[in-house]
């Protein structure tokens, strides 16, 4: 790389290695450079000390006070939904009826789509949120408006057309050939170009017949660098539903096995309702979980087993589930998963460390998503998506941050006081 792409950021700094443990320079140096490709990415990342000695001359933006650490990455989010955060309901299903698809119908206007997918996207930069793994709706026009969006801020972005055949209201319900043409269509179209990739998306498994599950598997083995994303064990309304729908099916996440719809990048939002063959059947097929506690709180839907997913090594991160989540804000998920952590279904009760809630929500989701070593920490090589942080965003803030102690301290005082005030730069590679 030529010298003179190098630049070069001076700030407290917050890097992960390939196992999540947190490496933190009081007096960091964050050195990137731009490749052929455009895209600008890590050279070298340490003690302000060790590194400047390392590139002499290199232009150097200094940072006093802040702190640099990894973009933000949202492992299960709904565009078309961010207009309906908030909404009350009695729970999931009377949500997604009254709220949800009347919501959604709206997108097959390109207008819209691309008015409300440009506010998202600035909404999940403004909140130091740099990938997302997202929900379009059923209208192609939705997708395109994503992409579109995405592409022009270079993001590194997933979604996908929501497949929904039946037990779908007008509006929202798609023609299972048609569906299936569109996906395909939409995968040639924008998987793989510059950052983006395409997720296959049935929206869960109510909604989708088995003509339409299959042809969704299908397409996952025709298109294997793809992801596939959808929702599992959310709610107990909805696992009855699908023991009624599907009463050979061992479980509801047994289902998606039975249509092949398991793999290596495939996501499944919520993963509340599992049991231990369940949680095995995640770890075998490397299949991960998006950890929404917000939506889950929210909603009343219950409490991810953070114990039981660990003892399974289950793939697993966070995600804000905008609409049913509350925030777009990665402080406030992981304030939420905090909560969660000390009721999961084990009752065992679990402190997570305020460094193992930001790895979920950085390169831990990006493990979960097939995405190691591209985004989420900040090693060398990765691609530079960082965020500028400041601890005295606000006056409680300042008074928590100046008395922290060590790290964690540090952590947990923005985890538990942080919200889009703090972020005060996002930075696309």
């Amino acid at each position: 790389m030529a010298a003179t792409t190098l630049q070069a950021w001076r700030a407290q700094l917050l890097r992960f290695d390939a196992q999540g443990t947190p490496l933190y320079d009081s007096d960091g140096l964050l050195v990137t450079a731009e490749g052929a490709d455009g895209r600008r990415r890590v050279v070298d990342a340490g003690s302000h000390a060790a590194v400047a000695a390392r590139h002499p001359g290199v232009p150097v933006q200094e940072l006093p006070g802040r702190l640099i650490a990894p973009g933000f990455i949202d492992m299960h989010v709904h565009y078309p939904q961010t207009d309906i955060i908030g909404a009350p309901a009695e729970g999931l299903l009377p949500w997604l009826e009254h709220y949800t698809f009347p919501a959604e119908a709206a997108f097959a206007d390109p207008a819209h789509a691309a008015e409300v997918a440009g506010f998202f996207f600035d909404e999940l930069r403004r909140n130091g949120v740099t990938t997302a793994l997202t929900f379009c709706t059923s209208h192609p026009a939705s997708v395109d408006a994503f992409f579109q969006q995405a592409q022009a801020r270079g993001l590194r972005m997933i979604g996908g057309k929501v497949l929904q055949d039946r037990h779908s209201p007008d509006g929202v319900r798609d023609q299972t050939e048609q569906s299936l043409l569109d996906t395909e269509a939409l995968i040639a179209r924008w998987h793989g170009q510059g950052r983006l990739g395409y997720a296959i998306t049935p929206r869960f498994a109510p909604s989708c017949s088995d003509a339409q599950l299959q042809g969704a598997a299908e397409l996952a083995r025709r298109h294997p660098d793809t992801w596939i994303q959808s929702h599992v064990a959310e709610n107990q309304d909805e696992v009855r539903w699908v023991r009624a729908l599907y009463p050979q099916a061992r479980s509801y996440l047994d289902v998606y096995q039975r249509f092949g719809l398991l793999r290596e990048r495939a996501v499944y939002a919520h993963c509340i309702h599992l049991d231990e063959a369940d949680r095995r059947l995640m770890h075998e097929t490397q299949t991960a979980a998006a950890v929404s506690p917000t939506s889950n709180l929210f909603l009343g839907s219950g409490f991810f087993d953070y114990y039981a997913a660990a003892r399974a090594h289950m793939l697993h991160g966070l995600a804000s589930d905008v609409g049913g989540g509350t925030s777009f804000s990665p402080f406030h998920t992981m304030l939420a998963a905090y909560f969660v952590g000390r009721e999961g279904q084990s009752k065992l009760g679990l402190s997570l460390k305020p460094s193992e809630l930001w790895w979920q929500h950085t390169g831990g989701a990006a493990q979960a998503l097939g995405l190691a070593g591209v985004v989420g920490t900040l090693q060398p090589g990765s691609e530079a998506d960082f965020i500028v942080l400041n601890p005295k965003a606000t006056p409680l803030l300042t008074r928590k941050t100046e008395r922290a102690q060590n790290l964690e301290e540090l952590l947990f005082a923005l985890i538990v006081l942080g919200d889009d005030r703090v972020v005060e730069r996002t930075v696309i590679a």
